[in-house]
């Protein structure tokens, strides 16, 4: 089993991360992750610490974003409305944190391009899998935005597993349950052979399998 990484020692500022980051990641993330529900991180040595990097999670709560972007010891930039971005205070923090704008309505294409420009910027960029929140945590029906962002960047994918983040604060419950939420990180898996449906659905199907099976291992322990 891989050794525990908790804190934030490790923690490395990309391209546009700032001090804003790893304040809000220290004094807000890390206490309620690490304190309120018990959090450990395994795997943490499976993180590329430099380079564009899809990461590629189950999603169950929505704890996922600042969860997965504190655990991994390096930012991930995660799609936000772009209406987000025009609160005061909290838009200057989202923006530092790495987030990026897409417009209501705004096409498909549209994300990709913005989020493969950020891969070129050397950003991990975080997606997850079923697209919306899963009553179960589970990935239940795998879209294929990661694998095609991998494709069009050559990012390697990075599996992760969020355990129980869906019974601490899932779809349809108001107030927080404190069990405790495992990350389980994967081992990183390359870009698909080509963007060609097939080679895109092969791809998601294998992140599908792979973090089911860290899920798995995580609740059986």
């Amino acid at each position: 089993m891989s050794k525990s990484v908790v804190g934030s020692s490790s923690i490395q500022v990309l391209p546009r991360a700032s001090l804003i980051y790893q304040i809000v990641s220290l004094l807000i993330v890390f206490p309620v992750f690490r304190i309120i529900f018990r959090g450990r991180v395994f795997g943490g040595t499976n993180v590329p610490k430099k380079g564009s990097l899809v990461v590629v999670a189950n999603h169950g709560s929505h704890l996922d974003p600042p969860f997965l972007g504190h655990a991994l010891g390096r930012p991930v930039s995660f799609m936000a409305k772009a209406e987000l971005f025009k609160i005061p205070f909290i838009g200057s923090i989202i923006r530092s944190c790495g987030a990026y704008p897409v417009q209501r309505g705004a096409s498909d294409r549209q994300a990709i391009r913005i989020a493969t420009e950020r891969l070129i910027e050397g950003w991990a960029i975080g997606v997850f899998l079923d697209g919306t929140r899963q009553r179960n945590g589970r990935v239940n029906a795998p879209l294929h935005g990661a694998a095609l962002l991998s494709a069009r960047s050559g990012s390697p994918l990075l599996p992760v597993a969020i355990v129980n983040s869906h019974r601490a604060l899932g779809p349809g419950n108001s107030f927080p349950r404190l069990v405790p939420v495992t990350l389980r990180i994967g081992e990183p898996i390359p870009p698909p052979k080509s963007r060609k449906k097939n080679d895109l659905q092969d791809t998601s199907n294998e992140l599908k399998r792979k973090i089911n099976l860290l899920i798995d291992k995580g609740t059986n322990v």
